[in-house]
């Protein structure tokens, strides 16, 4: 099945869409076709080209682009809510509408030269990991990078390529900024430097195309790099851990579309051993009550926290740790709350639930393969209870704060 090569698919609207309220909508109208092509898109290993095409058009790459710059500057919570509809469709469409919106996350921290040159595309795409794997040597004009980077999400279909490296001098690793042990800076490179290695076979989220990347003696210009230490603005979007406050979208989403997706099944079902209709069934009932109950709780907190931290930074006032901390922890509970949730809502069905017809089995898959994401391990729920404690966190970064 190939989709519709219009943008909108409910009005056939060629514009992509430049507010939050269309791009909601946008993104809520393209989750059916996503949902129809899911089983193509894991089977691919990557989205593909029409369906980047089609994710494109809702306008979820541009939601980080700042008004003055003429783009729709959402906030944290509407960020998220876009990757939520996104990812009701499609985990992998989700994930990579997540992954890919940092662009002008990243553009905020450049050279105003490369963010004017980045601004003829307003729909670029960006992927890549920005942990220090790589190495930066300095050389006359910037750094000469070599590196091989896991977890590329969306790496076939960027435009651009960001990649984490500890920078060298004359060979030996430079000491960061405000004493930290080495100097970490990020490149940021068209996707035709870099070369995408495929090692993306996967339990889960197999059609996010999360493969590794390599660069070998790549030149790269001083004005292409940026460590999240220096913001050229202010503001909400300036904060250094500002592209993980829609991260949480992602698993909400999925864990939505299982819910609506088993109680749609219950309308026909009847229990085997006594022919009690799921919708008379006190277990069924449960299993559903409890779900809702524990899905509602953490989107709210989700949402209710991401607010609070874009009020605070929107007002001039700086988040406390403790803001950043709740938003940390709401967003590594959506993972394992969503987790939870859909293994539950297995067993209820059963074994329809384990074939690959199934969207349960992919969702189910989806939610292992997420949960295991440095944004949702334990190391995050250490830190958390480390900083409140005034112990030492094992993972400042991303829980927002500076170490």
């Amino acid at each position: 099945m190939t989709v519709t090569q219009t943008l909108d698919p409910t009005t056939g609207d060629q514009r992509v869409p430049n507010t939050p309220a269309e791009i909601l909508a946008r993104a809520r109208a393209v989750a059916p076709l996503l949902r129809e092509r899911s089983e193509e898109i894991a089977r691919n290993r990557r989205l593909p080209a029409d369906v980047v095409e089609l994710v494109r058009g809702t306008g979820v790459f541009r939601i980080g682009m700042r008004k003055e710059w003429g783009g729709p500057e959402l906030t944290f919570a509407q960020q998220c809510e876009v990757v939520e509809a996104l990812s009701y469709g499609d985990s992998a469409a989700g994930w990579c509408g997540m992954i890919g919106m940092d662009t002008w996350i990243y553009a905020g921290y450049l050279d105003e030269s490369v963010s004017r040159e980045m601004l003829a595309n307003p729909d670029a795409i960006t992927a890549g990991l920005i942990f220090p794997v790589g190495r930066a040597d300095r050389v006359p004009g910037g750094y000469r990078v070599n590196g091989r980077w896991p977890f590329g999400s969306g790496v076939t279909h960027a435009d651009w390529v960001v990649g984490g490296c500890v920078v060298h001098t004359d060979g030996e690793p430079e000491p960061g900024p405000g004493g930290a042990p080495v100097n970490w800076r990020l490149m940021m490179v068209p996707r035709r430097d870099i070369e995408p290695v495929d090692t993306w076979h996967t339990t889960g989220l197999a059609g996010s195309g999360s493969m590794d990347y390599q660069a070998v003696d790549l030149f790269v210009p001083e004005r292409n790099t940026f460590d999240f230490t220096t913001p050229r603005g202010s503001g909400p979007l300036s904060a250094p851990d500002a592209f993980l406050g829609n991260v949480p979208g992602v698993p909400l989403g999925v864990a939505r579309a299982a819910l609506d997706h088993v109680r749609e099944l219950a309308v026909g079902r009847v229990e085997k051993g006594t022919g009690v209709p799921w919708a008379e069934s006190y277990r069924v009932q449960t299993a559903i009550g409890q779900a809702e109950m524990e899905l509602a709780a953490a989107r709210y907190a989700v949402y209710g926290t991401l607010d609070d931290l874009w009020d605070r930074l929107s007002s001039g006032v700086p988040a406390t740790p403790d803001q950043q901390v709740s938003s940390a922890l709401a967003r590594v509970n959506a993972f394992k709350t969503a987790r939870s949730i859909v293994t539950r809502l297995a067993d209820l069905v059963g074994t329809a639930s384990i074939y690959r017809t199934s969207p349960l089995d992919r969702w189910y898959r989806d939610l292992h393969t997420m949960c295991q994401h440095i944004l949702a391990q334990e190391q995050i729920v250490q830190s958390a209870g480390a900083h409140l404690l005034g112990g030492t966190p094992l993972a400042p970064f991303p829980l927002g704060l500076k170490g």
